[in-house]
């Protein structure tokens, strides 16, 4: 009998190692599996790319926002923020998360923060490695790590990111940011039906000028 393949972001994720955290076969059954990426060009040009699919490879988001940033590192942070924004929108509070990253820092720091919250005997870092211009965006992730029953950051490469080419060239990728789709188990609501692109984090709260 020939083997089912696993749906690709699931297949990336239990594949993938999780820093500070183990990764016994208990956590590879995530509820939803998100990948981002940011990207950032001195001469413009730069991104953010969010994949996101239910356990079963259905898609629930596909944005790829272009956006300027100061660089590499904070175009890493506002896509996470971004992405688990959209998630949040859209998920139940007992989800499960599995989120796929090609930083570092970033995919220990949110493990880190899980640990953090949910173990006890745990000791909070003092200071999470986190870069100056990203300290909002960090903030903004760690209030939606608060929101998912469970939450757990993979590290990838780069070249395996299905994330990375929405982020590197959105002028190439702008016909996938089409209106969200219900997710998984829970039916379409009116609220779901208004949303129609979703604006970088950095932009989601700037008034207009009177």
């Amino acid at each position: 009998m020939a083997a089912i393949p696993r749906p690709g972001l699931r297949n990336l994720f239990d594949d993938s190692p999780t820093p500070h955290i183990a990764h016994p076969p208990h956590t590879h059954r995530r509820d939803y599996y998100l990948a981002a990426d940011g990207s950032f060009r001195e001469t413009g040009g730069g991104g953010l790319g969010v994949i996101i699919e239910t356990r079963t490879g259905e898609p629930v988001a596909r944005l790829s926002v272009p956006d300027e940033m100061p660089n590499n590192n904070v175009a890493e942070y506002r896509a996470l923020h971004l992405g688990l924004d959209v998630l949040a929108a859209r998920a139940a509070p007992s989800a499960r998360v599995g989120v796929l990253i090609d930083h570092d820092d970033l995919a220990a720091n949110v493990n880190r923060a899980v640990l953090a919250r949910g173990a006890t005997g745990y000791q909070t870092p003092r200071h999470f490695r986190v870069p100056e211009a990203a300290r909002h965006h960090w903030r903004g992730i760690q209030a939606r790590l608060r929101g998912f029953a469970e939450l757990r950051a993979a590290r990838i490469n780069s070249a395996e990111n299905p994330a990375h080419p929405l982020a590197n060239t959105p002028q190439r990728y702008n016909h996938v940011n089409e209106r969200l789709q219900a997710p998984f188990g829970r039916p379409e609501s009116k609220r779901d039906a208004e949303i129609e692109q979703v604006p970088p984090p950095s932009r989601a709260d700037r008034h207009e000028e009177s």
